[in-house]
């Protein structure tokens, strides 16, 4: 069973990956866009985005999607630091997954833009992972995780 952290501790994944051979998936598995769009009922649902997919189909059902995972299939691309500011501006409270191939470095960035799991290609080293979302304990920018910047906070 793969490991994954999730709200600060690392958790086994209760999810079943995407089966692309599927038509209709099970509840408890992730779906692919094209396969969470021809669900009949949504609710409860996990849908995955990969580059160049972004959220908007999503944001009319925001409150029936347990589980968002946007796909890193290289740590290079970015897109998915966007998509996850934009779900999360558009309201959504679920479990938002940032999933594949992105660095230890990128984690705190990948936390102020609303992730609050983390499913990393290599799960080897999950506690050393784990220990880098603390490196910093103050952000002057507001981003999604703090929505005022230092100077509003400070009395």
């Amino acid at each position: 069973m793969r490991r994954l952290i999730k709200h600060g501790n690392i958790i086994d994944d209760t999810w079943q990956p995407i089966d692309p051979d599927c038509s209709v998936p099970e509840h408890g598995q992730i779906c692919s866009l094209e396969q969470w769009q021809d669900l009949a009922d949504k609710e409860g649902s996990a849908v995955q985005l990969e580059p160049g997919q972004e959220p908007t189909p999503l944001f009319d059902a925001l409150e029936k999607i347990d589980l968002l995972v946007i796909n890193f299939p290289v740590f290079t691309d970015g897109r998915g630091f966007s998509y996850a500011r934009d779900a999360r501006e558009h309201g959504y409270q679920g479990e938002l997954r940032a999933s594949g191939h992105f660095i230890r470095d990128q984690l705190t960035y990948l936390q102020r833009c609303g992730f609050d799991a983390f499913q990393m290609a290599d799960d080897s080293d999950l506690n050393a992972a784990l220990t880098s979302l603390r490196d910093f304990t103050e952000h002057y920018q507001a981003a999604i995780d703090q929505p005022l910047p230092l100077f509003r906070r400070r009395s």
